[in-house]
């Protein structure tokens, strides 16, 4: 039976302005107080390079695969223990992809799991007090430690994350991968696997892309020092397409360090509500929420669930309806689980009633159902014909594992105010923002030429990608 857990007052008759959004700089751990948190603190120091592998093609589907290069940093005051498969005692490094496309987050790929086997002694993060010479099996205290892309995208140390409890950073060494199924393409296989689609500029106009890793260690869970291991950075997406390395994709400012990839939506649009939810004896849920104005006068409701490092899972997810509120267009979003994974791809349904839409995954006596696992973003919109109202409702995550003695989590409740729905956003390309794109805006990128202010794919620059653009969105 899946168990309902009250994690906010978002809705249509109150859509929450969810606080406490973590900083970019973060304090070490979870503290957050001023003070420095105790024991080993791993965190993603920078994200420094990216390798393409190609396409592949899965039941139907052309999909490309990609790899990031992360340097860990133990930012706090002891040693952390690095040692090879078959213990433990060593950090797991996933990597994910999101996009930010129509004023809605979504996350578009994700990875296997990198298992650490050394670690060299650098000093990314600050001075550094070395564990030993060379590649030790330790990172010392303020030490950093560089695996470059084609380390963390190698295929013989890539393993699946479903042998993991995040929550305690806990996994068996020897746990056994699932079978690479018969015939699935060898280049897409356990790295960063993308649908080719999600990435085409010509169907992705005005889309912002991010990458994102993230270290999972036992010591950092045993000493509550878990909840700052992912960082953030922004990819630019080029236009032309390989089918030995798909798009190519360049990073694009600098590592958000400590930040999960959620805030990327709310530094692209302001007024995203974020609110970090932790279940009792589990782990982290973050939830994000936007509601904005369509053309035709309906408004847009948008929900974001990262489980940042729950066990549990989620498995369901209600949003209470005022009486006569018509929804339409329910639809629900999921990065692909791939390469044997023993997981299923299924959709969540969407059942509305006279109070409340539920988008609901499988049934928890199956083990294998496409839940939200750990380190994954699920996305849940529909549209309504009645904007948020000011009275508060209850929005339910339901956790897909069920409470145990040690996380007896049943409900919290918290109370906050619905955002203002903003207007509209502007069709692409559509510089003057009058609802067309034609020779004024192109008169208008053509003066802006080298410069940003004509700029619609947000690389800093208009150039003959904003000029494809706006072809490719000119109005009829």
């Amino acid at each position: 039976m899946k168990i309902g857990t009250l994690i906010g007052t978002l809705g249509l008759t109150g859509l929450a302005v969810f606080v406490g959004q973590m900083d970019a700089t973060a304090l070490p751990g979870d503290s957050g107080d001023g003070g420095v948190a105790a024991g080993p603190d791993v965190i993603v120091g920078t994200m420094q390079n990216m390798s393409a592998y190609g396409q592949g093609i899965w039941n139907g589907v052309t999909y490309v695969a990609y790899s990031v290069g992360t340097t860990s940093c133990n930012i706090c005051n002891q040693q952390l223990q690095w040692q090879p498969n078959p213990s433990n005692q060593h950090p797991v490094i996933p990597q994910n992809m999101y996009r930010v496309k129509g004023g809605v987050i979504q996350q578009i790929g994700q990875s296997w799991v990198k298992h650490g086997f050394c670690a060299l002694q650098g000093t990314l993060c600050g001075a550094c007090t070395p564990a030993g010479g060379g590649c030790p099996t330790v990172l010392g205290v303020g030490c950093s430690d560089p695996y470059e892309s084609s380390l963390n995208g190698g295929q013989s140390d890539l393993k699946s994350r479903y042998g993991i409890n995040a929550a305690t950073g806990y996994f068996s060494g020897t746990y056994t991968d699932p079978a690479i199924p018969t015939g699935y393409p060898s280049a897409i296989r356990e790295r960063v696997t993308v649908p080719k689609n999600d990435l085409d500029s010509t169907m992705n106009a005005g889309a912002a892309y991010f990458v994102e890793c993230q270290y999972i260690h036992p010591a950092d869970a045993a000493n509550n020092n878990d909840n700052n291991n992912a960082s953030y950075r922004r990819i630019n997406v080029g236009t032309t397409y390989s089918t030995t390395s798909g798009y190519a994709l360049t990073l694009n400012g600098a590592t958000v360090q400590q930040v999960p990839a959620m805030y990327a939506w709310q530094a692209i649009h302001s007024d995203t509500a974020i609110r970090e939810y932790d279940v009792a004896g589990d782990g982290r849920f973050l939830v994000g929420s936007r509601v904005f104005q369509n053309a035709n006068g309906t408004y847009h409701y948008a929900y974001a669930i990262q489980n940042l490092n729950s066990d549990r899972n989620a498995g369901s997810f209600t949003v209470p309806l005022a009486s006569g509120v018509v929804v339409t267009n329910a639809k629900h979003s999921h990065p692909f689980n791939h390469s044997g994974d023993p997981y299923t791809n299924t959709q969540w349904t969407a059942s509305v009633t006279s109070n409340a839409i539920t988008f609901s995954c499988e049934p928890n006596s199956n083990a294998q159902a496409n839940c939200v696992r750990w380190a994954t973003m699920h996305t849940f919109e529909f549209d309504a014909n009645s904007a948020p109202t000011d009275a508060s409702q209850i929005l339910t995550l339901g956790l897909w594992k069920a409470p145990t003695a040690g996380s007896p989590d049943a409900s919290i409740s918290v109370l906050g105010k619905k955002p203002t729905p903003v207007a509209p956003p502007c069709l692409p390309a559509d510089l003057n923002c009058d609802g067309v794109v034609n020779a004024t805006d192109l008169s208008a990128i053509l003066g802006c030429w080298g410069t940003a202010c004509g700029d619609t794919n947000s690389d800093g620059t208009t150039d003959g990608q904003d000029l494809s653009i706006l072809f490719g969105s000119w109005t009829p």
